[in-house]
């Protein structure tokens, strides 16, 4: 599986980005993909995760009711609408895919190279 994240940028305090992630091969249906972020000097967290094939989203505390993740599952694209942006909110966002829904870094097998996201005071 092949990852390829686009559409960060710096945008002010309470702006929107969407985020995108479009995902390449032939088992991708059958994974999970995720939305990670990290912030400099910090560790890499989880932020969003949705499947495939349908069921739930899931959040970190931290962005629930700001960011939404959705899918297009014709383009085989995973996208992360950022609203509400804080400037803690400030990182590189990585997508990934993983067997299941998680919120542990080492559940995910494939990385895409990240975009990084600015938000200004």
């Amino acid at each position: 599986v092949q990852l390829q994240a686009s559409g960060g940028g710096l945008v002010q305090a309470g702006g929107s980005l969407r985020l995108s992630c479009v995902a390449s091969g032939r088992t991708v249906s059958s994974y999970y993909m995720g939305w990670f972020r990290q912030a400099p000097g910090k560790e890499r967290e989880f932020v969003a995760a949705i499947s495939w094939s349908g069921g739930p989203t899931y959040y970190a505390d931290s962005v629930k009711g700001r960011f939404t993740i959705s899918r297009d599952n014709a383009k085989s694209t995973v996208y992360l609408k950022l609203n509400s942006l804080k400037p803690e909110d400030t990182a590189v966002y990585f997508c990934a895919a993983g067997k299941k829904a998680s919120t542990v870094i080492t559940d995910y097998d494939y990385w895409g190279q990240g975009t990084q996201v600015t938000v200004s005071s």
